[in-house]
C-alpha cells in the first residue's frame, strides 16, 4: 500500500476509502473551427505567423516542430519556435520563447493573444495542438501579471482549430502567487 497526497492506494490500483468532501464540475468553453478559413482575420493572421515561426524550430530529437506567435496590445507580434537540446529539460517550447521575447521587449504591454501550431516529421498530427503544462502556467502568469485575458488559438498546419478566451479556461486550477504566502 502507498500513500499519495494523504490518500491510500492499493498496489493493484484500488483506491481505499476515498472520502470526497465536495465535487466541483469545471466546464471549459472552447470555440471549434473546421479550418483556418473560418477564423476572423486577426486570429487567422496570428495562426499564419505561428505556422511561419515553425521554420525556426530546432527539433532534431523529437522531430516535432512547434511554432507560436504572440500578439501584444500594442499590435506587435513575436514569433517563437521550439528549441530542443539533447538534455531534454534544457530545451524550450515555442510558446515560452515567444512570450519571454515579448515580455523582455515590452514588459509593461499586455498580451492580447497567442497562437500555437505544430507539424511532425514522422507522423500526421490529427487535431489541434495544445500547450504543455509549463507553457500554460507561464501563460497564466502573463495573464495575471497584466490583469488582461489572453486568447489562445490552437491549431496545426491543417484541420481543426480550437480557441479559448482566457488562460483560466485552459488551466482552471493554476498555481498563483497567493499559493506562496505563508499561513499565520
Amino acid at each position: 500500500m502507498v500513500s499519495f497526497f494523504g490518500e491510500r492506494y492499493h498496489p493493484k490500483g484500488k483506491n481505499l476509502k476515498h472520502k470526497v468532501m465536495k465535487t466541483y464540475k469545471i466546464e471549459v468553453p472552447v470555440q471549434m473551427y473546421d479550418g483556418i478559413d473560418e477564423l476572423n482575420s486577426d486570429d487567422r493572421k496570428l495562426l499564419e505567423d505561428a505556422i511561419t515561426a515553425m521554420e525556426g524550430s530546432y527539433a532534431p530529437y523529437s522531430k516535432y516542430h512547434v511554432g507560436a506567435a504572440v500578439l501584444l496590445e500594442n499590435g506587435e507580434v513575436f514569433p517563437g519556435s521550439n528549441q530542443e537540446n539533447v538534455a531534454y529539460p534544457s530545451g524550450l517550447c515555442a510558446e515560452r520563447v515567444a512570450l519571454f521575447a515579448a515580455g523582455a521587449r515590452y514588459p509593461d504591454v499586455a498580451v492580447k493573444a497567442i497562437a500555437v501550431t505544430a507539424d511532425a516529421e514522422d507522423f500526421e498530427i490529427e487535431g489541434p495542438v495544445t500547450p504543455c503544462g509549463a507553457c500554460r502556467q507561464v501563460m497564466a502568469e502573463t495573464e495575471t501579471r497584466h490583469s488582461s485575458p489572453v486568447r489562445v488559438i490552437m491549431g496545426n498546419k491543417k484541420g481543426k482549430i480550437y480557441a479559448i478566451e482566457k488562460i483560466g479556461d485552459l488551466l482552471p486550477l493554476m498555481f498563483e502567487a497567493e499559493d506562496l504566502k505563508k499561513s499565520k
